[in-house]
């Protein structure tokens, strides 16, 4: 699923495709924008803000998109046949003398003016992965609720752009927490580290075709989509449950051994309440 280092990834991909290129072709389907013609504008780059994509373009103009779960940019070179999914999924098309990019199921598409950009991205918090990160703020803004859970706390865009649901189960493992841990009652030591690693893990696969958190061939993630195979460090099997993040529910994966904390117990309480301690 797309965070932070996928759409990193996507965005270097269009980057190296249309940038310093003129677009011979601009096809936008979402209903606001059918009647927008690009064609003619040079891009000028484009560049991730945490998930979100903003493609600036000649004129003042940014096309802002966001990927969210299913959404997908493919580029092409001319006279290739498009892959990325039905026709009827596609919402843009961007097109020079030699690529094609081709958005699919974009959730979010706009066009808006380059000084607007602050309309869509002026909520983030430090990016994670961008020239604009703070590592202080980034905790500063996650310790300003400490009755929040860990988990919905990493997943505000708010607090530090770039996290989503894996990356979120995965500190969560690696920290030793459980998602539902109140992040007040994170050990300050473990607190501190938050930034730095979720930094760590993300600029270690921005250019890996497939995302790794353990350093392990063949074993690429601690918990996330691993229940009830045996966790990796002490065979416990690995549980799953849905936890909210403020607009949804997202499944979530931790070891009831290795992770510390609260955890929901069926039917949607909360049930053992255990104190993390150092390792």
């Amino acid at each position: 699923m797309p965070e932070g280092d996928t759409v990193w990834q996507a965005a270097r991909r269009l980057h190296d495709a249309l940038a310093g290129k003129t677009l011979t072709r601009s096809d936008l389907r979402v209903p606001k924008y059918a009647t927008a013609d690009l064609t003619g504008r040079a891009v000028l780059e484009v560049t991730p803000r945490g998930k979100h994509l903003l493609t600036r373009i000649e004129g003042g103009l940014t096309l802002h998109s966001h990927l969210r779960m299913d959404g997908s940019w493919k580029v092409y070179e001319n006279g290739r046949r498009w892959s990325g999914g039905p026709s009827h999924q596609i919402r843009a098309i961007l097109a020079t003398t030699d690529r094609t990019a081709v958005g699919y199921r974009l959730p979010v598409l706009e066009l808006l003016r380059t000084t607007d950009e602050h309309r869509v991205v002026g909520h983030l918090g430090p990016d994670l992965l961008g020239p604009d990160w703070d590592p202080g703020q980034a905790l500063a803004n996650l310790l300003s609720d400490p009755a929040r859970s860990l988990g919905e706390a990493l997943l505000d865009q708010r607090n530090l752009a770039g996290i989503g649901n894996v990356y979120k189960s995965e500190l969560c493992f690696i920290l030793g927490a459980t998602p539902w841990l109140p992040v007040g009652g994170l050990p300050a030591a473990r607190a501190t580290v938050v930034p730095a690693l979720a930094k760590k893990l993300l600029e270690a696969n921005r250019d890996r075709p497939i995302r790794s958190t353990t350093g392990r061939r063949g074993q690429d993630l601690f918990v996330y989509g691993r229940a009830p195979r045996p966790c990796l460090r002490c065979g416990t099997p690995i549980r799953v449950a849905d936890q909210g993040d403020g607009s949804r529910e997202r499944p979530t994966y931790w070891c009831p051994t290795c992770q510390l904390g609260p955890t929901p117990a069926p039917g949607g309480t909360r049930a053992r309440n255990r104190t993390p301690h150092g390792n």
